[in-house]
């Protein structure tokens, strides 16, 4: 009786070195891969200086308790032409009249140029964008200023 056995392949330093040349290029691939990703979809600084941030930092802090003491509510929404709709209510839950708003409206990406908003009161606490977005998501950075008191706040509207 005869056997039809194939001789068994010997693994030899040349398949170890294609199998580490082979981890390599993948592990160095995908690396490639996430850094061009992660540049290409940051839209921008966060700060343009940190020390110089870091100093204001508690500045800051005293800047956002105060506005806490404020307990205003918000709603930010878009109507139907695409304008910033900004409602305010106090703690009570009375509107917040004849503040001054002002808004910049910035692509989350950074890929469309930033829209500066002009705002006006339609009514009692209802403060209205003069000029409409466009489609998309964005996020807006608003700053409301009500006798002594200021809010700033950022909000994403669809």
């Amino acid at each position: 009786m005869m056997s039809n056995s194939l001789p068994a392949r010997r693994f030899t330093g040349w398949h170890m070195t294609a199998i580490l040349v082979a981890f390599f290029a993948v592990v160095i691939a995908v690396n490639m891969l996430m850094a061009t990703v992660a540049v290409r979809s940051f839209g921008g600084t966060v700060v343009e200086n940190s020390y110089v941030a870091s100093q204001r930092f508690n500045g800051w802090l005293a800047a956002a308790r105060m506005q806490d003491r404020l307990r205003w509510k918000d709603d930010v929404v878009t109507d139907s032409v695409r304008h910033v709709v900004l409602i305010l209510d106090d703690e009570a839950g009375a509107p917040v009249r004849g503040g001054t708003v002002k808004a910049l409206a910035q692509h989350p990406l950074g890929r469309a140029a930033d829209i500066p908003l002009a705002f006006q009161e339609t009514a009692p606490g209802r403060y209205v964008s003069v000029t409409g977005l466009p489609a998309g998501r964005w996020r807006v950075r608003l700053d409301v200023r009500h006798g002594g008191g200021e809010q700033h706040l950022l909000r994403e509207v669809d």
